[in-house]
């Protein structure tokens, strides 16, 4: 049988005794029902929950990200329940397994994805907000305006937050947002970035394309001042590991010292443990530049 979402009260319908329905085959993701499937996804799960609570319900928090492909902060990884707002108390699900929130704006910003009502990124970036640090929020508004696959953009969360009142970290958003940049590959980006920012010194270009005298393509820095040639790259475990792209990282590093750039690489280490010690490299590299 396909897998199928439906109420307990449309299962005689579809000649499902009660014995069945009591057993694991169906998973029930609230209380009214099920879907054929003992292990489903969060798509099918939300579309389940969507056939019971209010019209006017939307997926938000961390539900939302997750469903809009967004990369969760650490401080919210763990958060695997499943959030639903609704613009009036009245509205709000009372059920079992479903996190149930109020808003008191007029109009929530929505978007459609997978046939669900969802926050839309700007939205979801400040409901969470309160839980989050400068840092962090910083990180997830990067993570929205990916280089690749973005789902929203910067000017979008600005404008959202301007037409917000009255909500909690709102004072935050403001810190943040002018910190937001669009283009980034990874949250250690960002967090190498901030590190650079809060030392005082310039703000290092992201993603900017590192070209030669005659204007040929060389390499894509994770960070740059592109008129000093210097390329600050960020290496993750993988670049280590994963043998292509160790080989890759070689033969781009190369093309950039030919060219002339000084590279500069960052480890964990250099951005959780010892960021003073980093800071001493790049602040030495823009001195002798």
């Amino acid at each position: 049988m396909a897998k199928r979402i439906f109420t307990v009260s449309e299962a005689p319908d579809l000649d499902i005794s009660p014995h069945l329905l009591r057993s694991g085959r169906f998973a029930v993701p609230t209380s009214g029902v099920r879907i054929d499937d003992a292990d489903p996804s969060l798509i099918d799960h939300c579309r389940a929950i969507a056939r019971v609570v209010h019209p006017n319900a939307v997926f938000a928090r961390t539900t939302a990200l997750r469903l809009l492909g967004v990369d969760l902060p650490w401080q919210l990884a763990d958060d695997q329940a499943i959030h639903v707002v609704t613009p009036r108390r009245g509205e709000r699900a009372q059920r079992h397994a479903i996190t149930a929130h109020f808003c008191g704006q007029k109009q929530l910003d929505v978007v459609d994805r997978f046939g669900l009502r969802i926050t839309s990124a700007p939205q979801t970036w400040l409901q969470v907000a309160h839980g989050l640090d400068r840092d962090s929020l910083v990180g997830l508004g990067d993570a929205m305006t990916r280089r690749k696959g973005p789902a929203t953009t910067v000017p979008a969360l600005g404008h959202l937050m301007r037409e917000t009142f009255k909500m909690r970290g709102l004072a935050l958003c403001r810190e943040a947002v002018d910190l937001v940049r669009p283009g980034t590959d990874s949250p250690m980006e960002t967090r190498l970035r901030l590190i650079i920012v809060d030392a005082g010194l310039p703000e290092p270009a992201v993603n900017v394309p590192a070209r030669d005298a005659a204007g040929q393509f060389l390499a894509l820095p994770d960070l740059s001042y592109p008129e000093l040639k210097i390329a600050i790259e960020y290496d993750g475990d993988h670049h280590r590991t994963d043998a292509e792209t160790w080989r890759r990282d070689v033969e781009r590093r190369q093309r950039l010292e030919d060219a002339g750039w000084l590279i500069i690489t960052a480890t964990a280490d250099d951005v959780i443990r010892h960021p003073a010690r980093l800071i001493a490299r790049i602040r030495a590299a823009l001195r002798n530049r």
